[in-house]
């Protein structure tokens, strides 16, 4: 007998990592993607990323199946801001300050402006710049097309928090482009 339940356990076990597999796989890029974004470099982008699928695989019973993109997603930023604040002399969040971030409509939109700047060196420098709260929020949209409600979703935030901080960075990410090529030009 001991031998038989023996013989039945692999399956099920085959069959729940297989089903893993099928649905959450195919969302591994995003979330090295957004776990490089956080983390800022690609050795802790690594260690988060293991992390994080060993974690949606302990929990995987508890996954609903609605969207596994956003269920990832939300493991691995969570996971990525755990990670970041056991390192000694890193803050999980910089400073927001809300003063110096208002909103002016003044010119074109930073999907405008990217879409015409030929360095992508430069967008990559603009967006290292803004505080991680606002970095997070435009890599979920603009990298990954999250939308707002994911997003809302992922960050465990109001959709209108993220709708501000989203206008934010975008403003932000506009003036530092604009600035970025007269610093580069001879």
């Amino acid at each position: 007998m001991p031998a038989l339940l023996a013989a039945m356990s692999p399956a099920p076990d085959r069959h729940r990592t297989a089903r893993f597999e099928a649905c959450f796989l195919p969302h591994l890029d995003a979330a090295w993607n957004l776990a490089r974004w956080l983390a800022r470099s690609d050795a802790d982008a690594e260690d988060a990323l293991q992390e994080s699928m060993l974690r949606a695989l302990r929990y995987f019973d508890s996954f609903n199946g609605e969207n596994p993109r956003v269920w990832l997603l939300a493991i691995v930023r969570n996971t990525t801001w755990t990670l970041i604040a056991k390192k000694p002399g890193q803050g999980v969040h910089e400073s927001l300050d809300e003063d110096l971030h208002l909103l002016v409509d003044g010119g074109p939109t930073p999907e405008a402006i990217a879409l015409v700047a030929s360095d992508i060196a430069v967008l990559q420098s603009a967006l290292d710049t803004l505080p991680a709260p606002l970095r997070e929020i435009v890599v979920l949209r603009e990298l990954e097309g999250f939308s707002y409600k994911e997003i809302a979703t992922i960050t465990s935030l109001k959709i209108g928090t993220v709708m501000s901080r989203l206008a934010r960075a975008r403003e932000r990410l506009a003036a530092e482009l604009v600035r970025s090529p007269l610093e580069v030009s001879p």
